[in-house]
């Protein structure tokens, strides 16, 4: 793990935002991919937000890549290009919480600031029997302070890492490896069988149904395309003319859409896809594609744009577009 080898504040950063929510197989790559072009801080502040969208296309959560950029505008622009050198300071940054904090001071700075994450909260509640809902308010207080209690003064750098290894290696959320654990003989929950109660956590995820109709709507080889909005979980990504329900996809009479009738008097359906389904973490989207191909010019609506293929590939896109234009439905490049 390269950021492993590295005392750099913005590396480490760096490191700590793309692995949140993500494996650090899936990880790796795209800070490979962010340090071979925004080498500095200042790199990454100065970089045009369309083009960073891009680089993190396929990550997922791009409110997180949304807000680095921002956070690093704000290094640069009010701290001078330099991350501040302590737990404190690192928390009066815009975008830069407690946990990500105490990863960079204590990683880049060696002070003496317990990182919690997922993984830390498993092992000391199974470890030390500990059943504070983790979702709970009082959860990051009682978990922090224990944390905080253990670390070491002499290497919290490693205390940090190590910690956070041993619970997403060892006493893993599933079939811990309790027979050869260093705990056995002194964890809580492995003396009162607690390790699949332990940690407990009440609070479920609401998952929200989305039906998204696609219109792939081509003129003179190129496709129609716009930015989403602000405050849409794929916002600053570009995607296709979007009919949504809330029920079920549609068919193409119970649509009932000024500009895509006009458009559907003037085209042909080349072909449509079957219903994709795509999985998100507060959401569940039923997806198919309809390409729509004019013989007759039409005006783009406000907000939309006709893009070559060339352009479509340079724009920054929601993988679920991403994985319709590799696949065998859009059939624009044969």
């Amino acid at each position: 793990m390269p950021w492993r080898k590295t005392k750099d504040p913005y590396k480490i950063w760096l490191s700590e935002v793309i692995l949140q929510q993500t494996r650090v197989a899936q990880g790796s790559p795209y800070y490979e991919k962010f340090v071979e072009n925004y080498p500095t801080i200042v790199d990454l502040a100065s970089a045009d937000e369309q083009e960073v969208l891009r680089l993190w296309q396929g990550l997922g959560y791009y409110s997180r890549v949304r807000n680095m950029h921002a956070t690093a505008k704000i290094v640069v622009n009010d701290f001078d290009g330099v991350f501040p050198n302590t737990y404190a300071g690192l928390l009066k940054l815009k975008g830069i919480g407690p946990y990500t904090a105490a990863a960079i001071a204590s990683f880049a700075f060696d002070e003496k600031v317990a990182v919690v994450d997922g993984n830390v909260y498993r092992v000391l509640a199974r470890v030390f029997g500990v059943e504070t809902d983790i979702s709970s308010h009082e959860a990051k207080k009682v978990f922090g302070e224990l944390a905080n209690e253990l670390i070491s003064a002499e290497s919290p750098s490693v205390y940090n890492q190590a910690i956070m290894e041993f619970g997403a290696i060892h006493c893993t959320p599933a079939n811990p490896d309790c027979m050869f654990c260093v705990f056995a003989e002194s964890c809580v929950a492995n003396a009162k069988g607690m390790q699949a109660i332990l940690p407990i956590k009440s609070k479920k995820v609401k998952v929200r149904n989305r039906f998204f109709d696609y219109f792939v709507i081509e003129q003179n080889g190129s496709f129609l395309m716009h930015q989403r909005p602000e405050g849409d979980i794929w916002t600053g990504l570009n995607d296709f003319y979007l009919v949504e329900n809330e029920e079920k996809l549609l068919e193409l009479d119970e649509i009932n859409d000024d500009f895509l009738n006009k458009v559907l008097s003037k085209a042909i359906i080349k072909g449509y896809s079957e219903s994709i389904k795509h999985i998100l973490t507060h959401q569940r989207i039923e997806a198919r594609f309809w390409h729509i191909v004019l013989n007759e010019e039409v005006t783009a609506p406000a907000g939309y744009e006709f893009y070559s293929l060339d352009e479509v590939e340079a724009l920054p896109k929601p993988i679920l577009i991403e994985k319709y234009l590799k696949g065998a439905w859009f059939s624009a490049k044969k």
